[in-house]
């Protein structure tokens, strides 16, 4: 008998020889919990568009003031060539507004984190410069540059390239002068702290300013491009608005979305691979808690 229970207790798990629950139903649950993470967002899409059309078809409301989701895709369907053509000038254009204010912002914000007469000399001016509303400046780019691709694209820089610098200056400012001063006494030099310390620390700052600004961007190529533009989904728009094609209006509104979305899974991805080491320690928590 002695035997046996001996036996018995050599094949037991661990954890229920302690009165905790099993690694496995606690594993189970955490692949539910991120299968069920992962299908939410579509679930929380499929329900706005069927509440919407819901709402129209039950209060009668007329096309031309709101039209039913089944009009929208059915316009996009049927415009869908020249939606591809649009939307494919709006992306290019507003993909190298937003390259430029990304290497733009990142080397000011390096330069305006790193150095503090930098900051107060130029940072005042440019406050003043991004309260000025951009639709005001797309008239003087049409002056300089004409109307066409080049004021979008100028367009969407200036309207996305604030908050990047503001972001990745705020990640190098924020090193611990404590830090700074053993580093020194290490014999680190300043631009070896930067490198080392301040731009690793902003990296998060960084990839949370470029979820804003590609949204921002989007904004700026759209505008422009009903304001001075003969392509684009913004002109598409116009076009569509004068014509009172509503539904054809709203798929525009559709695709700038989706463009947008996968601009943000995009830096969402590259957050993930550049700073998981950032969220691991909240993923933990997430773990632990689940």
């Amino acid at each position: 008998m002695l035997k046996s229970h001996r036996r018995r207790d050599s094949h037991m798990d661990p954890s229920e020889a302690i009165g905790k629950p099993s690694a496995k139903p606690r594993r189970r649950s955490r692949l539910s919990r991120r299968a069920v993470r992962s299908v939410l967002p579509w679930i929380v899409i499929i329900a706005i568009f069927v509440l919407w059309e819901i709402a129209v078809r039950a209060f009668e409301i007329e096309q031309f003031v709101l039209p039913a989701p089944t009009a929208i895709f059915a316009a996009g369907w049927e415009w869908r060539a020249e939606m591809l053509d649009n939307a494919w000038q709006t992306l290019m254009t507003t993909v190298v507004g937003f390259s430029f204010a990304v290497i733009f912002g990142l080397i000011g914000g390096v330069l305006f984190g790193s150095s503090t007469l930098i900051y107060d000399g130029f940072y005042p001016a440019l406050v003043g410069f991004n309260s000025i509303p951009k639709v005001a400046v797309i008239p003087i780019l049409v002056i300089w540059f004409g109307i066409g691709t080049v004021p979008a694209i100028v367009t969407a820089f200036l309207i996305s390239f604030f908050p990047i610098l503001v972001n990745v200056a705020a990640g190098i400012a924020t090193v611990e002068p404590e830090l700074k001063d053993v580093l020194r006494a290490l014999g680190a030099k300043r631009w070896q702290i930067v490198q080392k310390v301040g731009l690793p620390r902003s990296m998060p700052y960084f990839f949370a300013s470029l979820k804003v600004a590609i949204t921002f961007a989007f904004v700026g190529s759209i505008v422009a491009e009903t304001v001075a533009a003969n392509k684009g989904i913004g002109n598409l728009m116009l076009v569509a608005s004068s014509r009172f094609e509503v539904p054809l209006a709203f798929a525009g509104l559709l695709v700038t979305s989706i463009m947008g979305i996968g601009m943000y899974l995009v830096a969402e991805f590259m957050e993930r691979r550049t700073t998981g080491w950032a969220t691991r320690g909240v993923d933990a928590m997430g773990a632990l808690r689940g």
